[in-house]
């Protein structure tokens, strides 16, 4: 084995000094210049490896790491320069703002200034986070502020703060049209589908599209590219086809949407949760798939969480519309075990909302626990009395819905705002009276109607609230209450009706009132020269039948009977089609619905005469006849069956003619059937 060479000694190159800083910089600004951040954050490394404290290079490292989106790294470095005194807390709130922790977000923000960029970054936060009053305040003071396109955030701040009749007047005091980017005019036509002016909306978003894809092309866009871009537009053009009741074509929106897959994530998701709602119970496991595209299980705390990054593009109503629809489809589905596990996870993902203690209760009434989701709702109301009058309106459509009237009554009396309202009154009433509390009842009516007489409203309702009161307590044997209510009626309203029923209760236990009161009513045309005393003494009238009426209803009789017999004319005869009755041709067969056996001109088929030929000698012949004649009769039938049963493959002949009349019948039953 040769030996092995000897590894020549390696001269060890001096290292080589770092460029100068100066030099280092000038690289850094130009690979920011060129848009290079990953190569810019390599240069601010050389420089802190050089100077370690230089914050210039820390705080473009910073930018750089965030315009290539690795938060992460971007939190690292913030938290490793802690101890160098640089403050770096805005962009740590926005960090903290993409990772969608809002809260945190805003807590580093309390200590900047606030400059135009603060204030900017706040408003997002509070947009993001639902609290859309305190973001537009915020957008209203940098109004002075010179900043790009600000005016499209503020028409999303009003839309989603209830506010959408207050865009066009914001776009007029700021002078500027809605279609001046497609971008403004996309929120204007959401401001328009608020007012429920749909038309409008609709024109308003073909303009958007169009002055988008005219935008979007000047900046020399690939048509997939400019597609994406202009992907929310489609599905709020496919929203507003939904809206105006054109169904088809929303669908059929959808769902190319979806097929082409060219759209950002959120309109993608808002696609696919339109398109389900569209459909409905139809076709529910094609809609679940959808929809598990979209939801998926988390690792930590959070047991559910949408998939793609959604849970920080999207809205919390939109996050909280996606998950209830899913547990909807799970309870059309009858998947009990994945409904209540979603629905357990959903009070902590959305802890100021009403809708999962709705689906809650949903769930609870399909396993048939009516009683639990009434006991639950009810607690809900008494924690959250600001936010309990859907939940106290549940409560009462199921209590009713199960039974339980004095239940639902007592819900929906808990609801302040429509307690005392003409329907909710007349429901109250109803359920009480089916619970049989007459008193629990009348003193409804009682309080509507003190409620409504201090009332200062212009629509009052006390009249239609007496009216009824007054109808429910003669109803139940409470006249004099009754008349009462109709006198009040009376004196207030001048009421022909509430008049007509005083005079009719008052008869009952006040006469002198009833005649008093009689007296102002109309008489009738036609009765004065009745006499109503001598009417009420008689023992009634009887109805008398004279000779002349009976002579009279005779002739009517026969006089009729005359015009009937007048009225009847005979019909001309319906004729087969192409029937000439002139020439009928020969007459039809009498024997035509006989069986062909049984008909005169029936001939049976001749047997074959060749078949009985022998061929051999004659005496052969006699001898085997003379020999069957004094064989058994059963065994010759029982040979002559094993005969057919053998030969009936290999002689087709002989068998036709005994297996024809089984076999036509056969074919005709399967027929019939």
């Amino acid at each position: 084995m040769a030996p092995k060479p000897k590894p020549k000694p390696t001269v060890s190159s001096p290292s080589q000094p770092p460029p100068p800083i100066e030099d280092l910089f000038t690289s850094l600004n130009l690979h920011i210049q060129r848009s290079q951040f990953n190569q810019a954050v390599k240069v601010a490394d050389q420089i802190l490896l050089v100077a370690p404290s230089d914050e210039d290079a820390i705080r473009c490292k910073v930018v750089a790491l965030i315009k290539e989106d690795r938060i992460d790294d971007v939190l690292s470095v913030i938290q490793a320069s802690h101890r160098l005194q640089i403050d770096l807390s805005f962009f740590k709130a926005y960090c903290l703002y993409r990772q969608n922790k809002l809260d945190e977000s805003l807590e580093s923000l309390k200590s900047q200034e606030g400059t135009s960029a603060t204030m900017l970054l706040e408003s997002q936060i509070l947009y993001r986070l639902g609290k859309m009053d305190a973001c537009i305040d915020i957008y209203q003071k940098l109004q002075k502020s010179k900043i790009d396109s600000l005016e499209i955030n503020i028409v999303a701040g009003l839309v989603s703060a209830g506010r959408a009749s207050d865009v066009q007047g914001m776009l007029d005091s700021m002078r500027i049209k809605a279609t001046s980017s497609f971008e403004l005019a996309y929120n204007t036509a959401c401001s328009l589908i608020e007012r429920r002016k749909y038309k409008d909306a609709e024109q308003l978003l073909l303009s958007a599209r169009r002055v988008g894809q005219e935008t979007l092309m000047e900046d020399n866009l690939a048509d997939d590219d400019i597609e994406i871009e202009l992907a929310p537009i489609a599905v709020q053009l496919a929203y507003v086809q939904q809206l105006l009741g054109n169904t088809p074509e929303a669908m059929e929106a959808y769902t190319g949407i979806i097929n082409r897959h060219l759209a950002d994530e959120s309109s993608l998701a808002v696609a696919i949760n339109n398109l389900v709602v569209l459909k409905g119970p139809k076709d529910i496991s094609d809609s679940l798939r959808k929809l598990d595209w979209l939801i998926e299980k988390g690792n930590g705390a959070q047991r559910f969480e949408l998939s793609n990054g959604l849970e920080s593009k999207l809205s919390p109503k939109e996050r909280e519309t996606i998950y209830a629809n899913r547990v909807l489809l799970l309870l059309h589905s009858n998947k009990m075990d994945q409904a209540r596990e979603l629905v357990a996870a959903l009070p902590d993902m959305f802890a100021d909302s009403v809708r999962p203690v709705l689906l809650q209760a949903a769930v609870l009434v399909r396993e048939n626990k009516s009683g639990k989701a009434e006991e639950i709702l009810g607690q809900f109301a008494e924690k959250f009395p600001d936010k309990a009058k859907v939940v106290l309106l549940a409560r009462a459509q199921i209590a009713a819905a199960a039974g339980h009237p004095q239940i639902a009554a007592e819900s929906l009396s808990k609801i302040a705002d429509i307690q005392h309202l003409p329907a909710t009154v007349a429901t109250i009433v109803s359920l009480k009276e089916r619970a049989g509390d007459i008193d629990g009842a009348e003193a409804v009516f009682d309080s509507a109607i003190q409620w409504w007489s201090n009332s200062m409203t212009e629509d009052n309702k006390r009249t239609v609230i007496m009216q009824e009161a007054a109808s429910f307590k003669l109803k139940h044997g409470r006249e004099k209450e009754a008349a009462c209510l109709y006198e009040e009626l009376v004196k207030s309203h001048k009421s022909l009706q509430a008049l007509i029923g005083l005079v009719t209760t008052a008869a009952r236990v006040d006469v002198d009132k009833a005649e008093s009161y009689e007296k102002q009513l109309k008489p009738l045309p036609g009765l004065k020269g009745v006499d109503v005393e001598s009417l009420e003494r008689t023992s009634g009238a009887k109805h008398m039948q004279s000779d002349s009426h009976v002579e009279v209803s005779e002739a009517y009789e026969e006089s009729k009977s005359k015009d009937k017999a007048k009225k009847k004319r005979k019909r001309k005869p319906r004729y087969p089609k192409g029937f000439d009755p002139a020439n009928p041709g020969p007459p039809p067969d009498p024997e035509r619905w006989l069986p062909k056996r049984e008909r005169s001109s029936y001939r049976p088929k001749r047997k074959d005469k060749r078949a009985a030929q022998v061929r051999g000698s004659q005496g052969a012949v006699v001898r085997e006849k003379h020999e069957a004649t004094g064989t058994d009769t059963s065994a010759n039938i029982s040979n002559s069956k094993s005969d057919l049963a053998t030969t009936s493959k290999g002689s087709s002949q002989s068998v036709a003619p005994s297996q024809s009349k089984p076999s036509s019948k056969s074919s005709k039953k399967k027929s019939r059937k």
